[in-house]
């Protein structure tokens, strides 16, 4: 199956003007466009270099993204028809990723739930527009924003705004951890690909949509606002707005946790992003991360947890209450088994003090400010094991099983989230 079944061959035909498919302008109607080597690449990017990792993109048949991505940019002749050329390359591979994990696109030897293919096929296809040179003024940097949102299903990813239809948000996260191995998956970002565009039937009877987001591991984006623009046209009043917010990422071994505290600190280091950046914050000295707005210290979650909980099969659901506060009029953080004190500072909620308690506090704080009733909080799914003892093996049955497990309990959890 080829990618142009994905590319939207009527929209850029509309956008450019041009009876082109994407990534496949002949010589005589491709203005000139050169290449180059790559500026010096981010850690992220520079993993790239291990073979394995254009293994996961050809072993999971989306190797003509990043073949025929590089034609494609040389084919626009301004700066609107690069900007409309990544939106739509980048909606392309997102609903490639949607369609391979959800068992409608059928190649590849890897498995269908697998969220490895995305994640690397995403980072080749970026080194591919930092190398592109065009004939025309162009900025990169925001066209590899615009891809990025695209590719991660910010655009056009709009609930149905059928009647009767309770609509669910859901976001998940990219692999992390990969300089001590990278072959990680995460089982958060299979189950944002396992769950886009379901319709499912709660525990309570009730008919609901799901649509999912996948989230970068890196600080920068979430200083740039990569979750109010996710969450933000999703909490704003009107038919398409979600009813429920559930943010997910990968937390403790063998147990699934529904989170009762989001914090509003960042307090990880030294462990560093996927770009190999730290945020600045420690235990001792948390910090608020840029680009914040006003809110609390801490946000507790509104989502049902004991309906959630009521699902242990087959890991067991907790609700997570522990918090790490400074509380008011000392200096040093404080771990506490019941929430925090009135008047302390945020040193870690139930999620950390790293990017998955963020993208619950910075949800939910934004949730606060436009859609005070809706339920929301964050959900830890197990850690995913399984992986094969070789290293050039890129999968096996254990992983599988076990993802395939996780990914089936996230939406099983969903659907007892019921007010």
């Amino acid at each position: 199956m080829t990618i142009t079944r994905y590319a939207l061959v009527a929209s850029l035909v509309g956008a450019l003007a041009v009876p082109l498919l994407p990534g496949v302008a002949t010589a005589r109607s491709r203005p000139a466009c050169d290449t180059a080597p790559a500026p010096r690449p981010d850690a992220e990017q520079a993993r790239l270099a291990d073979p394995r990792t254009a293994a996961f993109t050809e072993r999971a048949d989306l190797g003509e993204f990043v073949a025929r991505f590089p034609a494609a940019l040389c084919s626009t002749r301004n700066a609107a028809e690069a900007r409309s050329l990544v939106d739509s390359w980048g909606r392309a591979l997102w609903r490639a990723a949607v369609d391979r994990a959800q068992e409608r696109r059928p190649g590849g030897d890897l498995p269908a739930r697998d969220d490895r293919p995305l994640y690397w096929t995403r980072l080749a296809m970026t080194v591919r527009l930092a190398q592109w040179r065009p004939a025309f003024p162009a900025d990169t940097g925001a066209l590899r924003a615009r891809f990025e949102d695209a590719s991660r299903g910010l655009l056009d990813n709009e609930f149905s705004g059928t009647p009767g239809l309770r609509r669910v948000f859901v976001s998940g996260f990219d692999p992390f951890g990969l300089d001590g191995e990278l072959r990680r998956a995460n089982p958060s970002g299979a189950a944002a690909l396992r769950l886009n565009g379901l319709r499912i039937t709660l525990a309570d009877g009730t008919r609901a949509e799901i649509r999912a987001v996948l989230l970068p591991v890196r600080y920068a984006d979430f200083d740039l606002g990569i979750v109010e623009r996710a969450f933000g046209p999703r909490l704003s009043p009107g038919p398409r707005s979600a009813d429920q917010i559930t943010t997910v990422s990968q937390g403790y071994p063998g147990l699934f946790t529904v989170e009762a505290w989001a914090g509003r600190a960042r307090s990880a280091d030294p462990y560093p992003d996927n770009t190999g950046a730290l945020s600045g914050g420690t235990r001792e000295h948390p910090v608020t991360a840029p680009g914040l707005g006003p809110g609390p210290e801490f946000i507790p979650t509104t989502l049902p947890a004991s309906a959630m909980t009521a699902v242990q099969q087959p890991y067991p659901v907790a609700l997570n209450t522990t918090v790490t506060e400074i509380p008011a009029g000392a200096d040093a953080p404080v771990d506490r088994e019941d929430g925090p004190t009135p008047g302390s500072r945020a040193v870690e909620g139930g999620g950390g003090g790293y990017l998955s308690n963020e993208v619950a506090y910075r949800s939910n704080r934004l949730r606060l400010d436009l859609a005070p009733r809706l339920p929301g909080g964050h959900l830890h799914t197990p850690v995913l094991t399984g992986l094969p003892a070789s290293s050039d093996q890129l999968t096996g049955p254990d992983l599988e099983r076990n993802e395939a497990a996780i990914t089936d309990e996230v939406l099983d959890i969903l659907r007892h989230a019921t007010p």
